[in-house]
């Protein structure tokens, strides 16, 4: 249920340049801007071969680098995008974007020590930018700090105010902290911003359901469908809500669509172990919920069910 609804922003920019004459400068900047051409067809293999060809010409080539990052970004090829970012930062050690990019990606990949280190660079070369702050404040919410996760998403929204999803990051930690009546009064404020922001919606659902209003998390989470059917964790969110309104069967397959959307939601493991109890079939629970008391002690609703399935 409480897959973070915290939206990392990967506004993917490339980097492109301007030339007039025919140096070996400009040769390879006509690779980097062929290249990006492609990542506007939405072809990101194709860009890569421009960008290689560019790298051929200098291997020191930083931006060439950086945009290969985002187009293996765009493939959902993570250690490759850690690479490229790397060798791009080698070779221009303040190159702000990639370090942004770069901690995105180590934070995707559960390195979150390294994107740390990357959040304190970002500081020290632009203090100014609510990014530096933003991926402060994403890195500290991943190693449950939260009262420095707030205090960074809070400085990121006073640096760009008109972005939703940083007042939504800010609600995301109030919840964190039970805080429901604060994290209300912040989304609100993102409603006034973007009452379309699908992850707004979820996490006024989660709220709700916390508070036992199930039907108004219901209707919210099916808001936050209705914005973006992409996301599994409303679904999986969803299917909770219908097994607290004794709709277990509607639940289940919603449950279950969740799981072949993101295999690796716990979340979605528990909600199946809490159908098996709802259900009576004690064996199918305990084989869920057992070994997520083992890995998620502190996970919500996980200790209450296993107590009712060994009951059963």
């Amino acid at each position: 249920m409480k897959k973070t609804t915290i939206n990392t922003l990967l506004v993917l920019i490339l980097t492109g340049l301007a030339f007039s004459c025919d140096s070996e400068e400009n040769k390879k900047g006509r690779f980097l801007l062929k290249g990006n051409e492609k990542m506007e067809e939405n072809d990101p293999k194709s860009a890569m071969g421009f960008y290689r060809e560019a790298l051929e010409m200098d291997s020191t080539y930083a931006d060439a680098y950086y945009n290969k990052a985002l187009a293996h970004l765009q493939l959902n090829q993570l250690t490759e995008t850690i690479q490229d970012l790397s060798l791009a930062i080698r070779y221009k050690p303040d190159y702000y974007d990639a370090i942004f990019q770069r901690g995105l990606g180590y934070l995707d990949n559960g390195e979150f020590y390294n994107a740390r280190e990357d959040g304190k660079k970002l500081l020290l070369l632009d203090d100014k930018n609510w990014k530096s702050y933003f991926l402060k404040g994403l890195v500290e919410e991943k190693l449950k700090n939260f009262p420095e996760a707030l205090n960074a998403f809070t400085k990121a929204s006073e640096l760009n105010p008109k972005n939703s999803d940083l007042l939504v990051n800010q609600a995301t930690i109030l919840y964190y902290q039970k805080d429901f009546a604060a994290a209300q009064q912040v989304l609100n404020e993102a409603m006034d911003i973007n009452p379309l922001e699908p992850n707004l919606h979820n996490l006024k659902s989660m709220i709700y359901f916390d508070e036992q209003n199930y039907t108004g998390a219901l209707d919210a989470v099916e808001k936050a469908i209705s914005l973006d059917k992409s996301q599994a964790y409303f679904y999986n969110n969803k299917g909770l809500y219908l097994l607290f309104l004794d709709r277990q069967e509607e639940a289940l397959d919603l449950i279950n669509q969740s799981i072949k959307m993101d295999s690796k939601n716990p979340f979605a493991l528990r909600n199946k172990g809490i159908y098996y109890v709802m259900k009576g079939d004690k064996i199918s629970a305990l084989q869920y919920l057992v070994e997520l008391n083992q890995d998620f002690p502190d996970m919500d609703l996980v200790e209450e069910y296993l107590e009712k399935a060994y009951t059963l």
